[in-house]
């Protein structure tokens, strides 16, 4: 007869009370994991991501410091004389300084646009969240069918509109399309939701308070991350919106600085004396969104938090 020989079974181990317990089982991978998973790759992933992010703006750092001579012998990041004083004041001066003109519109359209749009989205998503009305789930399956709608879409429309109310080339063609926002609803309808109890609102009805009194007063300031993260998201699109002015304006007064900027980018394999322009108005366009986004982080970070709770 032949002996069954048998593996005997990994060694236990003693724990801290003295008890055995049993080897732990080991993944085929090693306790690592893969190596596509390590924390090597994925750090490698986001410092591509960063660099692709990133180069861009270093490019248009370095190419806003350079004359035109310079912008057209140099590879993209050389570094050249430094010519940015130069170039700003050949930017402020050039057709009578209507850059200026193109800032002041771009500051009007997304600063207040911004402002006045997130209280009017807020105010539809507490509405859609917290009050009871006849046909509100409806009312907010067409708002949610709206974020589905790319803008450029609706440009034709938005014209045909504004033609027939005499609008067109002026400051309201543009200005009154970008207070709606069915994606602020969409996300003002969650911070209500996620921050307003429906207790308070009890309380305060049987205070005597009016709706649009409970909703300035107790709503929005419970909903304030949500309302400065909608601020915030309102502020990006209209600033970096262009196709719209493109469509609405013909008056070079009336331009927000990407369309201004679009404009003498037209004119630059003519002209090249318009490429430092072009590139010094770019970089000063990315330094608002810059200081939105640091003065308001601490805001739109907790806003981002409770609407991904809920």
């Amino acid at each position: 007869m032949s002996a069954t020989v048998t593996t005997p079974p990994p060694p236990a181990t003693r724990g801290t009370s003295g008890r055995r317990r049993a080897a732990p089982d080991v993944p085929p991978y090693g306790p690592r994991g893969s190596r596509w998973t390590s924390r090597a790759a994925v750090h490698g992933v986001l410092l591509l991501a960063a660099l692709y992010s990133v180069l861009p703006l270093v490019w248009l750092v370095t190419s806003a410091t350079k004359s035109v001579g310079d912008f057209s012998a140099t590879s993209a990041f050389e570094l050249a004389d430094f010519n940015l004083w130069g170039n700003l004041r050949d930017l402020f001066a050039r057709e009578d300084g209507v850059f200026l003109h193109w800032i002041r519109n771009s500051l009007l359209y997304a600063g207040v646009g911004a402002v006045l749009g997130a209280l009017i989205c807020t105010a539809c998503g507490y509405a859609v969240a917290r009050l009871d009305f006849p046909g509100r789930r409806a009312l907010f399956a067409v708002t949610l069918a709206g974020v589905l709608v790319p803008p450029t879409a609706l440009a034709l429309p938005l014209y045909l509109l504004a033609s027939n109310l005499h609008l067109v080339n002026t400051f309201w063609a543009v200005f009154l399309p970008l207070l709606s926002n069915p994606f602020g609803v969409y996300l003002a309808r969650t911070f209500a939701d996620a921050a307003v109890p429906g207790e308070v609102l009890e309380a305060a009805r049987l205070d005597g308070a009016g709706e649009f009194r409970i909703f300035l007063t107790v709503a929005l300031p419970m909903m304030m991350p949500g309302f400065v993260t909608i601020v915030l998201f309102q502020f990006v699109s209209i600033w970096n919106n262009f196709f719209l002015p493109l469509v609405m304006l013909t008056d070079p007064e009336l331009f927000p600085m990407t369309l201004g900027i679009h404009q003498w980018n037209t004119r630059a394999p003519q002209f090249p004396d318009y490429n430092p322009l072009v590139i010094t108005g770019s970089l000063l366009a990315v330094v608002p969104l810059i200081i939105a986004f640091v003065v308001l982080q601490r805001q739109w970070r907790s806003g981002l938090a409770a609407g991904s709770v809920k």
